[in-house]
This record gives C-alpha cells, sequence and structure tokens, in this order.
C-alpha cells in the first residue's frame, strides 16, 4: 500500500491519460494535484509541497523539459517522465536535466505504479540522493551539479567535498576534520587546500562568492554548510 502521506502532481494536457491514471493512483492511496499544462504545473508545484512528480513531455505553454529544468533547479523532487518512443533524445535531455526515471508510452498502469513505488522508496530511504539550495541542485548518485538548470563542472574532490557539506548540514567543520574525512590519512595536504577548495565551491555555487550564502566561515574553526 502506498505511503499516505504522498502526494503526486501529475502532468499531461491528455484528458484521456489523467483519467486513466488519477484513478489507480488514489486507489493506491496516493492524493494525485492534476495540472495539464507546463504552466499550470510550475503554479501548482509553488502553491503546495509534492512527494513526486509524473510529467509528460509533449506539454502546451511550457514544455515539459523546461518544466523539469525549472523545477530541478529549485527542488530536489523526484521526477518520472511520460514520453514516446519517438522522444528518444528528449527521454536523454530529461534524464541529464534531473529526471528520475522515465516511462515510454503506451505502459501499463502497473508498471508505473511499479516505478513510482521505486522511486518513492528511494527518496524516502536511507541516505539522501539529491540536494537544492538557492539555484543549484546536486545530484550524488550521478556526481551531477547544475545551476539554474545548467550543469556545472566540478573536479572529484571538489564533488567529494561538497557532498561531505550537504551531508553535515549546519555543523562548524574544521579543516582537520575536512583533511580527515575528505582527503583521508593516506594523503598529505595542508589546510590551504582545504581554504583553496572552498574559494572554487563558492565561486561555483554562489551568487556573490565575496558574500557567501551557503558555505560560510566559521571564525577559528572552519567552515559550515547552511542550506
Amino acid at each position: 500500500m502506498a505511503d499516505r502521506s504522498a502526494r503526486i502532481l501529475l502532468v499531461d494536457d491528455e484528458q484521456s491519460i489523467q483519467t486513466l491514471l488519477s484513478y489507480p493512483l488514489r486507489k493506491e492511496g496516493y492524493d494525485v494535484v492534476q495540472a495539464t499544462d507546463g504552466r499550470q504545473a510550475l503554479d501548482r508545484f509553488d502553491e503546495q509541497n509534492f512527494d513526486l512528480v509524473v510529467l509528460d513531455l509533449m506539454l502546451p505553454k511550457v514544455d515539459g523539459l523546461e518544466v523539469c529544468r525549472r523545477l530541478r533547479s529549485r527542488s530536489a523532487v523526484p521526477i518520472i517522465m511520460l514520453t514516446a518512443k519517438s522522444e528518444e533524445i528528449d527521454k536523454v535531455v530529461g534524464l541529464e536535466l534531473g529526471a528520475d526515471d522515465y516511462v515510454t508510452k503506451p505502459f501499463s498502469i502497473r508498471e508505473l505504479l511499479a516505478r513510482i513505488k521505486a522511486v518513492l522508496r528511494r527518496a524516502h530511504g536511507g541516505s539522501q540522493e539529491r540536494y537544492a539550495f538557492g539555484d543549484v541542485a546536486v545530484n550524488l548518485r550521478t556526481c551531477q551539479v547544475t545551476r539554474d538548470g545548467k550543469p556545472v563542472e566540478f573536479s572529484a574532490k571538489e564533488f567529494d567535498l561538497l557532498k561531505y557539506f550537504l551531508c553535515h548540514p549546519g555543523e562548524a567543520l574544521s579543516r582537520d576534520r575536512l583533511l580527515e574525512k575528505v582527503w583521508g590519512y593516506n594523503s598529505f595536504p595542508t589546510t590551504r587546500t582545504v581554504d583553496a577548495h572552498i574559494v572554487h565551491l563558492r565561486q561555483k555555487l554562489e551568487l556573490k562568492p565575496e558574500e557567501p550564502r551557503f558555505i560560510l566561515t566559521v571564525h577559528g574553526v572552519g567552515y559550515k554548510f547552511v542550506g
């Protein structure tokens, strides 16, 4: 049985699809909110909290790829795309923009329900995979970072450092602790290495690196992440 608190935003401009999907989803215990175009979907998303978005690619007013990009720039909500077989390129682009899964039309209700349960299980499971703050979205599983929907390049160590911050929000992390946990005992960098990597992170993540909002200096200690 579904998690009774799970609310799904169902975005599709075809009334037949809305009818076909909304009934079995509600029967499974999900709270379903409908949207029939991209602009309405974005408005609905701003009005309520959602656990999952089921998103058709071919939408009027704002297309599905742009909706996916905008949602991912502001939220880590799981997204399942509905695509046609002819939309192979759009499917790949959607996944690159941060969609979690896709289902190709025509599909069975049983298949979609299974995908929804799997995505919700991952999202509500042990470790969090997606984070969003400001206009930045981070996927720890794919090691991807986007800012305003556009990919941002990170070195392996920069990403490791960002991941450690994300997994320890609000904690004042000393340089020595960061050296131990991110760089490890087998390497011998200096605290200046940490500071240099912080500069790089701020340049890539902050609107004003000289006035950081997310990676803050804790004087006399080190740094902390505030999302």
